[in-house]
């Protein structure tokens, strides 16, 4: 997802409704990179957990010229992570590997790690418990994840996404059990509402398209389904039934 610092008109191209939506999505690691002083100080080495495929590490490596290890749960995405590293140009920087963090055995390896939407397919305890061990003193663990507000929404966002939120206060909790304490919490729910809306206008585009006999390679019983949750989720979003934060977790020195 993405944050908007304001609300767009969604009656232009399909086109301009896509350059906005991928904006979004690097808009959030701008804000994150400077929120954990990426920016200011880039970690030598960096662990992207769940880094899907590869986006956020090809970011880190070219917008701020960190040496970055990818890691994925899926064999598939690693020759995709690998053709798009290639493209952007920073093969020396980014290391993909393939497996499960929980089962992650790397001590003091890192400076810092990043789980971008991806702690919520994760168990926290195992995860900051690992995270802990495989940085260094001092290091430090950035997360941006979107926590439950109203626990009725848990089994549809469940749902939908195969993952398993959890709260804020879970995270706080397993994190000061591995030896975290929580620096920062910024709320960027309010800039993340209209990423739903933009999603919207751009599936319901497509949708317009097919009617219009062009192809897409989504199949349009999944785009009516899009369209549906979506607009369901901007909803919760508006609501703050779910929120969406940055957070930065830092380990003792010790």
């Amino acid at each position: 997802m993405g944050v908007f610092s304001e609300n767009l008109n969604t009656t232009v191209a399909q086109r301009v409704l896509k350059e906005r939506i991928l904006s979004s999505q690097e808009a959030v690691l701008h804000r994150a990179a400077g929120a954990w002083g990426v920016a200011s100080s880039p970690p030598g080495e960096l662990l992207d957990i769940g880094c899907g495929v590869g986006g956020g590490s090809i970011f880190w490596a070219q917008e701020h010229g960190v040496n970055v290890t990818g890691m994925t749960v899926a064999a598939e995405h690693i020759p995709v992570v690998n053709d798009l590293v290639r493209q952007a140009g920073v093969t020396d920087r980014v290391t993909t590997v393939l497996g499960n963090v929980h089962d992650l055995c790397e001590e003091r390896a890192y400076d810092a790690a990043v789980a971008i939407e991806s702690s919520g397919y994760m168990d926290r305890e195992r995860l900051f418990s690992v995270a802990a061990k495989a940085l260094r003193p001092g290091g430090w663990f950035g997360i941006q994840e979107h926590f439950v507000c109203r626990p009725e929404w848990t089994a549809f966002v469940d749902g939908y996404y195969k993952t398993r939120l959890g709260t804020l206060t879970e995270y706080i909790t397993a994190a000061a059990a591995a030896g975290f304490e929580l620096e920062q919490d910024e709320d960027i729910t309010d800039q993340v509402s209209e990423f739903w809306v933009q999603s919207m206008a751009w599936t319901t585009a497509e949708l317009d398209a097919l009617s219009h006999g062009r192809h897409s390679p989504i199949d349009r019983n999944r785009l009516v389904e899009s369209v549906l949750t979506h607009g369901k989720l901007f909803r919760a979003w508006r609501d703050r039934a779910l929120e969406t934060r940055l957070l930065l977790f830092r380990l003792g020195r010790s």
